[in-house]
């Protein structure tokens, strides 16, 4: 458990307030994370990297020179919002691009997938690397739909020691996935973890157990064995790692391996020690080199007790840039090269941000923009309760008050732009950051996605056209789409979203309203008929066939705003 607290809401805000001021010589306090205290250097590609709070060292423990330029630090186990994300990384970038990097979980995808929709509409290049190491997450097959778990330590590490050493951005994408396809993680708890301001844990082990294949946000395995000796469960995760293995002499992997024996927060060293001995006998015995091994506390969660082990199959490329030094508050090997680093004077603020130049024609169309937010208000708000009974047969409850809560953020985030003079394109902006923030969760997100988006279909300067209106609406579900990851028949948002978007196309040929007006016709059909099947993506998926008789909520949601739009622009 935690003893030491002040409030567990402000605990991971706390820690790391504490953590930059421990280590002024490397970290700097920006809004939503930390990034170095010196510039970054001007070009060079910025690596952020980041997650929920409760894993340290990760991730703000990992920026420095040779790795990290900066991290986003969610609440405990849960994703930095975008906002957070994207203020980080305009605190990192130096017009170099951006390697955004994180452990593969739903949420971070979204946020972090939304945080790079509004900066590449900004001009920035962002390159999106989900680490995927764990191997009871999925199959070999699908190895790159696979769980981050310890494995973000040496990705991040390899590709930082590659922008150390002069790598633009396309090779430093390249070097992450190289990285991240040789690496392999499986770990094992033994008792769960406690949540600050919590009296017990999330889930217990019973005594002679251990729960095989856990997660770092709390997860208790796939399945629970019996709990053997040091050596046994040695051996138990190294052949489960080793039998992913590549072939010798395949992509130049000669048998060197990175070894890293993590352990989660209440297993100590000596305990770690003991089985890395064991792991060590079988490296030699199986014609492995293990390469600067690694054993302690690297990618923990909180006070779970359990431990996992990692190896990075090599070759000579992935070995250099492993064995680089490195210079962060957590994570230190050797001595960075002298290098002329400039100390930074100040940090991005969202508040302190100027909203951009905007002609009379722009500023009247975000009026309508705000418009149309408040009539996606009132929608949302009639319809609350209903979105939310649906939301709770097979989820847990919450689309109704999520859509809500985003619609009204949006709405206001909007009406604050138009009163500092903004145009179309800065207060959809503005207004999809707001709903992200505002609702939270998948929702949350890919109407955060879909609003900032349809603002890169805009500009700041002219008017909008009934074809730029309907390039708009395409645009944000095209987002909703590629960063949602479902297709039709999943029974989500996308099962109304297609065909209102194939619909649309058909239907329009030179005035928006009518073709919307038309096409959301077709949308709540499609989602009526949602009832008929089972869920397969998101929370709703675990109890798929209770969804069965159920429209999805989510479905229902976007109908029923595209029709409001649709009336709102016959009007």
């Amino acid at each position: 458990m935690t003893y030491l607290l002040n409030s567990p809401d402000d605990f991971a805000a706390e820690a790391v307030r504490g953590l930059v001021a421990a280590h002024p010589d490397l970290l700097v306090e920006v809004p939503g994370g930390v990034a170095r205290s010196t510039q970054t250097p001007p070009g060079q590609p910025a690596l952020v990297i980041g997650g929920g709070s409760g894993h340290y060292p990760a991730f703000a423990g990992w920026v420095g020179p040779g790795m990290g330029h900066g991290a986003p630090c969610g609440k405990i186990f849960s994703s930095p919002a975008a906002s957070d994300v994207y203020s980080v990384i305009r605190n990192a970038e130096n017009g170099g691009g951006v390697i955004l990097g994180f452990g593969n979980y739903a949420g971070d995808v979204l946020h972090f997938g939304l945080a790079a929709e509004k900066l590449r509409h900004e001009g920035i290049d962002v390159r999106i690397v989900a680490v995927s190491d764990d191997i009871a997450s999925n199959s070999p097959d699908n190895h790159r739909d696979r769980r981050g778990v310890a494995g973000d330590l040496p990705v991040f590490k390899i590709v930082g020691a590659a922008i150390e050493a002069g790598a633009d951005l396309d090779d430093a994408e390249r070097v992450a996935w190289k990285a991240n396809d040789a690496t392999r993680s499986f770990g094992v708890a033994f008792d769960g973890c406690t949540l600050p301001g919590d009296d017990g844990p999330l889930f217990h082990v019973e005594a002679g157990q251990m729960g095989v294949g856990l997660g770092i946000h709390g997860e208790p395995g796939i399945r629970e064995t019996r709990l053997g000796s040091a050596s046994e469960l040695a051996d138990m995760l190294l052949d489960a790692v080793l039998a992913e293995a590549p072939p010798r002499g395949e992509d130049g992997y000669d048998g060197r391996v990175a070894v890293l024996l993590n352990g989660l927060g209440r297993v100590k060293y000596e305990e770690l020690f003991v089985v890395y001995g064991r792991i060590a006998e079988r490296l030699e015995d199986e014609g492995l080199t293990a390469v600067r091994p690694e054993v302690g506390e690297f990618v923990t969660s909180l006070d779970m007790a359990g431990l996992s082990l990692t190896l990075v199959f090599l070759d000579e490329e992935l070995e250099r840039l492993w064995m680089a030094p490195v210079e962060t508050p957590a994570y230190r090997r050797g001595v960075m090269p002298s290098a002329d680093r400039v100390a930074r004077t100040d940090t991005w603020n969202a508040a302190e941000e100027r909203i951009p130049e905007a002609s009379e024609e722009s500023r009247a169309c975000a009026r309508n923009i705000v418009t149309v937010l408040e009539t996606f208000l009132k929608v949302c708000s009639d319809n609350e309760t209903e979105l939310g009974r649906l939301d709770a047969v097979a989820g847990d409850g919450d689309h109704g008050h999520g859509m809500t809560f985003g619609a009204r953020g949006a709405a206001e985030a909007a009406r604050a732009a138009v009163e500092r003079g903004a145009g179309a394109r800065t207060t959809l902006l503005l207004a999809g950051q707001a709903w992200a923030d505002s609702a939270g969760g998948t929702s949350g997100a890919l109407w955060g996605a879909a609003l900032t988006s349809a603002g890169g279909a805009f500009a700041d300067t002219g008017g909008a056209t009934d074809q730029a209106v309907v390039d708009a609406v395409n645009a944000g579900i095209d987002a909703i789409i590629r960063l949602g990851g479902a297709k039709p028949g999943d029974k989500t948002m996308v099962d109304s979203a297609a065909p209102f978007r194939e619909a649309l196309t058909e239907a329009f040929d030179a005035t928006a309203g009518p073709a919307i007006t038309a096409a959301a016709r077709v949308a709540r059909e499609a989602a009526d008929k949602t009832a008929d099947i089972s869920a397969r993506l998101g929370r709703a998926r675990v109890l798929g066939e209770k969804s069965i008789g159920t429209p999805d909520p989510g479905a229902l949601s976007f109908a029923l705003l595209m029709t409001a739009l649709g009336e709102h622009l016959r009007r």
